[in-house]
């Protein structure tokens, strides 16, 4: 049976924001322009569209400030803004650093559904921790081949 624990509630951004400075921009132009002019060359034109699409929606994102969301942790689940996620569609739950900031990954148990995750202040981890801990158990969790990606491409 799961311990009874306080509710939890915190607000964050719903993701981290990356800097862009102007060689960002300039590798962003570059790299899209040689792709266009490959995609030409080649006679691609469904990739061309497709290059000028991404291109677009990545601007868009970068200039897009994150939604701060309210999150809280209660005996039905984790709640996200007015989305309910329950304990039982999870299997377990891993802490993510990246940087300086804290996320916690909620692992679902059917193979394709995704992941949750959600930052949090490094100062309600500890109870967020506690309270996820005594509803699922904890797993090594690492960031997987896309978020490195994302990452690396500040993205």
């Amino acid at each position: 049976m799961a311990k009874t624990l306080k509710n939890i509630s915190w607000e964050a951004e719903e993701y981290i924001v990356k800097d862009h400075n102007t060689w960002w921009y300039i590798g962003l132009f570059i790299v899209s322009v040689g792709l266009c002019v490959l995609s030409i060359f080649l006679g691609w034109w469904t990739f061309l569209v497709l290059i000028i699409l991404s291109v677009i929606a990545i601007l868009v994102s970068a200039f897009k400030p994150p939604r701060k969301i309210q999150y809280t942790l209660d005996e039905n689940g984790l709640t996200e803004g007015s989305k309910l996620h329950k304990y039982e569609d999870f299997k377990a739950f891993g802490i993510i650093k990246e940087s300086s900031h804290f996320s916690a990954v909620l692992i679902p148990k059917k193979r394709f559904n995704l992941s949750v995750k959600v930052y949090f202040p490094e100062g309600s981890g500890e109870a967020i921790v506690d309270n996820l801990g005594a509803r699922l158990p904890m797993e090594d969790v690492k960031l997987d081949f896309l978020d490195k990606i994302v990452n690396f491409l500040r993205i």
